[in-house]
Order: structure tokens, then C-alpha cells, then sequence
């Protein structure tokens, strides 16, 4: 089996300090299913090409293995030395870890950057065709060409095998294309050769974390890759949802609020605070963005001024969880048709988002990796583009005031960043220029006088056509 990985980035040859190949000699390593070689086949300024050849022995796989009786002959003559699947992807962490794992000692920017790439197998096999290969790599933005394998060139009217020959072309970094193929490739396979148990949950987890749990066919990954183990899928797919910050906040920490507040907490502050900036422009359709378990969207419902109330999640469990609390299987026709629950990602282009009066984005932003954040901001603000957008996200200045809370800790374990005010407000302030939004800021909760608020709130308002120009 071969996998070849090309670039056009200039100088063409640092794909050898990223893949910690070097294009003039050739390297080799003995695995557990056969022996793996990586080579260049071109290596000049303007175009690189590496190849993975892993060379499987179909004997020594069955050997010691009991492979007897009716399918003996099955166990030795198969498409495993041939057909990109788990053994591939196996043999991409044994000879270029380092790379899937993003580090480059040489490049370490490049490594961070999203350069042009092409990746080739000569041959896949996948149930669903043409459309499976789009399903899964679509959504991360390759260019996908997938083109059937004769089964015999001599005789065509036998028709196509269910083999593929399949070209990935896409501006990404190497580490990204290196982790999906490295989860993919067992997917479109189904036939692991390696043992399906608590190890891989971690593994998918690992290698999906900047990018599977904001993808479309999530749940259908995951239930190929742990080979359909519903009660490890679902411990996959809960730990997944932690990615994009669609589990409920850690409200025990975030109870200390004061009795002068009425007792509420400050979840229900906030939420309460968001609805009413949302509803101060008298929108027709609003949309809750990471809408979570439906808190937020259970408060506009409500509201009778609403002709139509959407939520979006990239958690089903999530969307499910929404429509229990909604009572949807229950409600009035009239209120099922002025609610849409729906699954999708900020992080990819949706038109399904776009044409609401309001947006709400409420403890969503503080879960994106730093490096997605541009993604998202495109989205947002360039795609989606709400005429209202609430932004709420931690003040991390507040967090002193929790003693439970660990000195230099954040609020939630899933948290990559925490704002301060500044730091908050000069975001805020920047996306508005940038994309044509004037930006109001608001506190939420008790205001310290030293600290400020525990939540800090941006309002968004899209300027009309001609008042203000975009940068």
C-alpha cells in the first residue's frame, strides 16, 4: 500500500523538516504487519512528493493465528498488502509521528501553517462510494477526487471494483491532513486489524480534537471507527462535545454569586441577559449558535413577538437534550413550527445560518483553539453576518473571587483561553471594524470594583449598507 503527500510551498523541500525526512536518503522501519519505507520521488523548490510504502506480509499476519478450515484461503489471498486502510494509517504514526503530532524542530512555523497539499492513494476501499469520500472530506475542505478501479481493464463490461483511487487536494497544515488520514483511513476501511477497546476512544479522541467534534458526520465516524461499539461511541461522542464547549458550564463554581442577586445564578443571569439583548432590536428570526441543552432558546420560545426561534449544535446528544427540554414531541404544532433544531459548526460555512435578525454566541468562544478563531470569526461575522450578534464569554479578571477556584486556573477544564476585559474588548472592537458592526459592551453579574463583572457581554449591530465601509 502507498500514500503519496505532495507540495507546492516554496521551497517545496522544507516538507522534509516537516515530515523529519530527509528527501536524499531513504528511510526504513520494521513494524509489527510488515516493513515501511518513505521516499521522495521528487524533491526541487517548486513541487515535493513523499511516499509511504508499507510492505505487508499477508502470511505473517495469519501466522500463529489459527487460520484454518473454509476461509484459509481467504486469510492469505486478500487486498490488505494493496488497499489503504488501518495498516496505513498505523504505519503514518510509526514513521511520521512527530509530524502528526505538529512538531517541527527546523519549521516549527511552518509546521503551524497551512500550506498547499495533496495527498494520494492509489487505492481505497469504501462502502457508499463517491459520496462517503465527500462526506468525510469535504467538510474540512479538501478537494475531493475519488475514481473507481476497474476490475479488470481487459474486460470493462465486468464493471468498477469496489476499490478507489483517491486524490485529497488542500491549503491545510501537514499535522491536519496527517490526523485525518490517520482517522479516516479505518473509517472508509472498517476492517481494523488492531483491537477495538478503551485505547481508541483516547486515540480519537487525540487526533479529532482540533476538528472532529465540529464535523458533520461526527457520529458517523465515530461509530465506524469504534466499529459500531455503541457504548464506546458514546463515551467518544461525550468526550468530543467538550471540544467545542457544548457541555453545560461548571455551574458549582459559578454559584458563589450573591444572595442580593436573588439567589439566581449566574447562568440564569446571564441567559436572562442575553434574551433581553436580543429582543431589544424586535427581531423576527433568532438563532441560539452552541445552543447546548436549549436553556436559552426555552426563554424565547416563549416570546410571541418571535416568528421563528433556531438552535445549532455540532452535538446530536446535545440537540436531543434541546428537544426534551423544549417538550418538542409534545408541543403544539404551532410551536414546533416556529422552533428549528439543526446540527452544524461555526467553524465550517453553512448557509442554513445566515438570514436571522439576531444571533446569540453565549460561553461558546472561550472552547475554540486560539488558531481556529479567525475560522470562526469569518463565519460569524463575514457568512452567518445576524443583523444583532451576544457574545458572552468569562471575565477572567473575576476569577479571584472564587476561592474554590486554584490560583492560574480557569473556570472550566475545557476552556483554551479566558479574557480579560481588555483583552475582550479589543477582540470585539476589531471585529467590528473589520466587518462593518458598530459593538456595545455590557457587564453581567455582581460588579467588583476592582475586578469588574464574572461575565462580559459584546452587542453587535451590522451597520446598514454605505454608513460604514469594512477594512
Amino acid at each position: 500500500m502507498l500514500l503519496e503527500i505532495s507540495t507546492t510551498h516554496r521551497p517545496a523541500t522544507d516538507l522534509g523538516y516537516l515530515l523529519h525526512k530527509n528527501p536524499a536518503r531513504v528511510a526504513r522501519k520494521s513494524t509489527t504487519f510488515g516493513d515501511a519505507v518513505v521516499f521522495y520521488t521528487e524533491a526541487s523548490e517548486d513541487l515535493c512528493t513523499a511516499v509511504l510504502l508499507v510492505d505487508i506480509d499477508p502470511v505473517g499476519l495469519v501466522r500463529g493465528r489459527g487460520a484454518g478450515g473454509d476461509g484459509a484461503f481467504d486469510a492469505y489471498v486478500n487486498d490488505r498488502p494493496y488497499v489503504g486502510s488501518s495498516f496505513l494509517s498505523s504505519a503514518i504514526a510509526d514513521l511520521f509521528g512527530t509530524a502528526l503530532n505538529g512538531r517541527s524542530r527546523e519549521r516549527p512555523e511552518l509546521a503551524e501553517t497551512a500550506i498547499p497539499l495533496r495527498a494520494r492513494i492509489p487505492a481505497v476501499r469504501c462502502q457508499g462510494g463517491h459520496g462517503t469520500f465527500e462526506l468525510l472530506f469535504g467538510p474540512l475542505g479538501y478537494a475531493v477526487d475519488a475514481v473507481p478501479i476497474p476490475l479488470d481493464e481487459a474486460f470493462p463490461s465486468w464493471g468498477a471494483s469496489k476499490l478507489y483511487e483517491l486524490t485529497l487536494t488542500g491549503q491545510v497544515r501537514l499535522c491536519d491532513l496527517l490526523r485525518h488520514l490517520y482517522i479516516l483511513l479505518p473509517v472508509l476501511d472498517a476492517a481494523q486489524h488492531y483491537w477495538i477497546g478503551e485505547s481508541e476512544i483516547e486515540k480519537l479522541v487525540e487526533k479529532g480534537r482540533d476538528w472532529l467534534s465540529g464535523h458533520p458526520a461526527k457520529e458517523f465516524i465515530a461509530s465506524r471507527y469504534l466499529r459500531r461499539r455503541q457504548s464506546l461511541v458514546n463515551r467518544a461522542l461525550e468526550s468530543l462535545a467538550t471540544e467545542e464547549g457544548l457541555l453545560p458550564e461548571d455551574e458549582a463554581t459559578e454559584s458563589a454569586t450573591s444572595s442580593s442577586e436573588e439567589r439566581r445564578s449566574l447562568n440564569d443571569l446571564r441567559l436572562e441577559s442575553a434574551r433581553a439583548a436580543l429582543l431589544e432590536r424586535q427581531p423576527a428570526r433568532v438563532i441560539d449558535l452552541g445552543c447546548g441543552e436549549g436553556k436559552l432558546l426555552a426563554r424565547l420560545i416563549r416570546e410571541p413577538s418571535l416568528r421563528e426561534v433556531a438552535g445549532v449544535d455540532v452535538s446530536l446528544n446535545a440537540l436531543e437534550a434541546a428537544s426534551r427540554r423544549l417538550n418538542l414531541a409534545t408541543a403544539p404544532s404551532h410551536v414546533r413550527e416556529k422552533m428549528r433544531l439543526f446540527q452544524s459548526s461555526l467553524l465550517y460555512v453553512d448557509s442554513r445560518l445566515r438570514g436571522y435578525d439576531a444571533a446569540a454566541l453565549i460561553e461558546v468562544i472561550e472552547h475554540i483553539d486560539p488558531l481556529r478563531l479567525p475560522t470562526l470569526e469569518r463565519v460569524l461575522f463575514e457568512q452567518v453576518r445576524p443583523g444583532r450578534l451576544v457574545v458572552t464569554t468569562p471575565n477572567v479578571e473575576y476569577n479571584v473571587q472564587w476561592e474554590s477556584l486554584a490560583a492560574g486556573t480557569m473556570r472550566h477544564e475545557d476552556h483554551r483561553f479566558e479574557w480579560t476585559r481588555a483583552e475582550f474588548q479589543e477582540w470585539a472592537a476589531a471585529q467590528a471594524r473589520r466587518f462593518g458592526y458598530t459593538v456595545e459592551f455590557r457587564d453581567v453579574g455582581p460588579v467588583h470594583p476592582e475586578t469588574g463583572p464574572p461575565t462580559q457581554m459584546a452587542v453587535f449591530d451590522r451597520v446598514a449598507v454605505g454608513e460604514v465601509g469594512q477594512e
